[in-house]
This record gives C-alpha cells, sequence and structure tokens, in this order.
C-alpha cells in the first residue's frame, strides 16, 4: 500500500465508525514514542498504525521490531495480524516462527524455574523469600501479557507481606497491572487503599504523583471529567522533572503515561468541566498544574484564551492538535464528547451577556457557518445544555427571561396562603382553649383531646377551612359534654 492511501482496513473502519486520521500529527514518531517505555510503546504503535494511513507502514514496522524486544506473544501475534490485514505485502506480514518458538520455550523455561524456587520458599516457611518469589512471578506474568495470572500472584503475595512497605509495593503493581487490563474499578479501589489515612497512606507519599495520574486516568476511562481534572490538575508536580531516559527514576511513569500526557489530559478534563473562574484559580493559577502546562504551551494558551472569552482561539488551537490526540490511546475514545462539551461551554459563556445574539453573530464568532451554528445550538437546547430560544423567521437566539410581574404576583399569592393558614391555626388553638379541652403531644395516650381525635387536621388550608373547624370543635365539646 502507498503511503497515504486508505486499504481496506481502515475503510472498513471508517465505515465502522471508528476513527481514521488523514492528516499528519505534529509530533515526530519517534520522538514520541521514545518518552514511554514497556507494554505501552507496542500499544500505541499498533494505535497509530491502525488509524493514521500515512504513519502505517512506519508505525507498525516500529510495532514489530518493539514487540520482539519483548516477551509478550500474543502481543506479537496482534501486531502482524494487523500489518497481513493492512499491508499485506510487507515483509512483517508473515509471523517470525523462530522466534515465536524460541520465545515461548524461553518463557516456560523462566515460569518453571521462578515457580520451583516459589515452592523452595514455601518448603522453608520463610515469609520475606515467599514474597518475593510471588513478586518476581508477578512481573513474569506482567512481561509476558498474561495480565490474569498477574493479578492472581499478586493477591496470593498479600499474606506474605509483613510490612506496610511491602504491602504498598503489591498495591501499586496491582494498579499498574489493572490499567494494562483495562479494569479502571481495581484501579480506583488499589488506589483508594493507598489514599485511606493510616500507615500504607504514609508509606506511600513517595507515590503520591503516580496515584494521582492512575486515578485520573480512570475517571477519564469512565467518563468522569471533572473528576479526572481534579486528579490530574492537582497531581504533585516531582513527576514534571522525571527523567524520562533514566529506568532508575523512581518518579517517572512514562510506562503508562508521560508528563505532558497529564497536562493535555488535566487541561482538556478541566476545559470540558470547569467555568472561567474556576479555569483561572484552579489551573493557571495553580503552581502545582504549572509544572506540567510548561511542558504543553498550547493547552496553556487555550485555556488562556477560554478564560478571556476569546473562544475561537481557543477552540482553534484545539482543532489544530486534534489529529495528535486522536492517536492517544486513552483519549481517543473520549475526544469527540470532550470537543462537544468545550464547545457547547463556549457558546454558553458567549451567550451568558445577551438578550438575543444573530446566528451571523454567533457563526462569526465561532468561525463556521450559519448552517452549522443553527445544528449545534438546536442539539445543545435539546440537549438541555442551553436554556434559549430559536426564532427561525429573525434567525436568532433568544434567551429565556423570567416575567418580573408574574413573580411578584407568585410571591404574593403564597404569602397570602400562609398568613391564611397561620391565622386558622390560631383561631383553632383559642377555640379550644375556650372549649376547656387540652392539646396533647401527639403520640400521648390519656383524657386529653388532640387533633387527631378531635377530627381536626391543623395542615389543612383552604376554603373549607371554617367547617371542618366547627364540626371539629362540636364533637370535642358533646363528649366533654357526655363524660
Amino acid at each position: 500500500m502507498a503511503p497515504g492511501s486508505e486499504s481496506a482496513y481502515l475503510a472498513k473502519a471508517r465505515q465502522a465508525g471508528r476513527p481514521v486520521v488523514r492528516d499528519l500529527p505534529k509530533f515526530d514518531l519517534d520522538q514520541y514514542i521514545a518518552n514511554y517505555k514497556g507494554k505501552t510503546r507496542v500499544d500505541r504503535l499498533l494505535l497509530i498504525g491502525t488509524t493514521a494511513p500515512l504513519l502505517t507502514p512506519e508505525a507498525l514496522r516500529a510495532a514489530v521490531t518493539e514487540a520482539k524486544q519483548g516477551k509478550d506473544v500474543s502481543r506479537y501475534n496482534d501486531v502482524v495480524a494487523a500489518i497481513r490485514e493492512i499491508l499485506p505485502g510487507d515483509v512483517n506480514a508473515a509471523p517470525d516462527s523462530a522466534w515465536i518458538d524460541r520465545t515461548i520455550k524461553q518463557v516456560k523455561a523462566e515460569s518453571d524455574r521462578l515457580e520451583t524456587e516459589l515452592k523452595g520458599y514455601k518448603n522453608n516457611l520463610i515469609k520475606e523469600s515467599i514474597r518475593m518469589g510471588y513478586d518476581d512471578l508477578g512481573q513474569h506474568f506482567h512481561t509476558i501479557g498474561d495480565l490474569v495470572n498477574a493479578v492472581k500472584t499478586y493477591g496470593r503475595m498479600r499474606e506474605y507481606c509483613t510490612t506496610a512497605s511491602h504491602v504498598v509495593i503489591m498495591t501499586f503493581r496491582l494498579i499498574h497491572v489493572s490499567i494494562d487490563q483495562g479494569n479502571w474499578l481495581a484501579v480506583q479501589t488499589n488506589v483508594q487503599k493507598l489514599r485511606a489515612p493510616g500507615q500504607l497512606h504514609t508509606e506511600a507519599q513517595s507515590l503520591t504523583a503516580k496515584l494521582s495520574a492512575a486515578m485520573g486516568l480512570a475517571w477519564l476511562a469512565n467518563g468522569n471529567f471533572r473528576a479526572a481534572a481534579q486528579e490530574f490538575i492537582w497531581t504533585d508536580p516531582r513527576m514534571a522533572q522525571a527523567r524520562l531516559d533514566d529506568p532508575s527514576d523512581a518518579e517517572a511513569f512514562n510506562k503508562v503515561m508521560t508528563p505532558n500526557d497529564i497536562a493535555v489530559y488535566g487541561g482538556l478534563c478541566a476545559l470540558a468541566s470547569m467555568d472561567r473562574n474556576e479555569l483561572l484559580e484552579q489551573v493557571l493559577d495553580n503552581s502545582k498544574f504549572r509544572s506540567y502546562l510548561e511542558l504543553e504551551p498550547h493547552i496553556r494558551r487555550a485555556i488562556t484564551f477560554f478564560v478571556s472569552s476569546k473562544f475561537s482561539a481557543c477552540l482553534s488551537i484545539l482543532e489544530s492538535y486534534r489529529s495528535d490526540y486522536l492517536l492517544d490511546i486513552h483519549l481517543q475514545r473520549h475526544l469527540g464528547e470532550l470537543y462537544f462539551q468545550i464547545r457547547s461551554k463556549a457558546i454558553q459563556q458567549y451567550f451568558i451577556p445577551f438578550s438575543r445574539v444573530t446566528f451571523a453573530a454567533l457563526a462569526s464568532a465561532f468561525d463556521t457557518d450559519e448552517q452549522i451554528i443553527e445544528q449545534e445550538l438546536t442539539g445543545m437546547i435539546k440537549g438541555k445544555h442551553l436554556d434559549a430560544r430559536i426564532d427561525l423567521v429573525d434567525r436568532v437566539l433568544l434567551a429565556k427571561t423570567a416575567d418580573p410581574r408574574r413573580s411578584v404576583h407568585e410571591d404574593a399569592l403564597q404569602t397570602a396562603k400562609d398568613y391564611e393558614r397561620t391565622a386558622h391555626l390560631r383561631i383553632l388553638k383559642i377555640e379550644m382553649l375556650n372549649a376547656g379541652l387540652e392539646v396533647a403531644e401527639k403520640g400521648k395516650s390519656g383524657g386529653n383531646t388532640s387533633f387527631e381525635n378531635a377530627g381536626l387536621d391543623p395542615f389543612h388550608g383552604g376554603a373549607s377551612t371554617s367547617n371542618w373547624l366547627s364540626e371539629g370543635i362540636g364533637r370535642s365539646l358533646r363528649s366533654g359534654l357526655r363524660e
């Protein structure tokens, strides 16, 4: 397939509603993927290769090379299957049987060795050795892509953790595996365990930035953009200074995401869920998030334009980076909804000072035509994102205004009803006292006559109040005379 041409696979993907990115992204593929480590490199390359026709050959070939450097045979087969479908004539379209057989043997030998060592540790009954044996075996399963067994192994490791730091290590490994699984509920549960007050929280202080990033990712995956924004924008800035090319840097989290991703995810989620005052106070003036925004200055500019009511400039910046974000493994599924909410908020904020705005003015402000703006306004009103009306004759958007005269009348009527009810209750009390009756508290038994025993409803108002007053008091008086 010639670079840039659309294969049958991509045409089928477009028909199925999956995104196909026709424009080149702004990032350089080699520099972009060099920021990541581990399994996410293959996953990201595979996504780019199956989404962007212009980058398909380069990305898929790089994915094959990357997969063969690891031990995950199933992921390698996924990459080869994609190449076979998209680039059938490519040299990598046929699986490397020699590498597959060799890797399977190596994986089996390593699994057997680790399981044998673990059995020996269990026979010796040394808890620390057993814990380390489970830890090694869990990491091995994670490396070869057996995520189910990795989770089971880390779960069994729990009873052999003798210190809080051991539990923190085990829980964080579970978080990492759960992210790769896409099990976001497990991610949230384990993060909350480490955040709960107590010894674990103290031991997990060095992981606060990673925990915020993982929790933000879980909220983003669940579509809760406001909660995701709160996690990302308050992420400890220590991760922003992490050296991504240094495997020994404990602050790096690039097996999952980079500091640049935190800036992008946090900025987009904040734009979609916060008003202008919140964006100014919690994002632009946030000293913690500023360290991340410096890595992605276009996100900072977009937020600044939104806060300054320069909505067209903000949306233009975001639109220019749409191709980049559609190639992000965590953003792609939510990008349409994020952009819709940001644009809807921009239209709402633009309309607030006006009682009526023409379609022409709106189209000019948002750099589009009147037909598109009419469709957007109709959708927003139907979805209850905008409290306004459309005049299709004059082609204007009208704000719904409250009628002050009606409000005054309604308040006056309610006051009169309240006064009438209070007066009836006072008359009732006076009449009962004149009749020599005592008002008992509700629920007390005895010879006293209460409202309920007298057949009265003290909370009933309206025109019939005098009837039940007289009838009730009459019954009470007759009952008293017979006694």
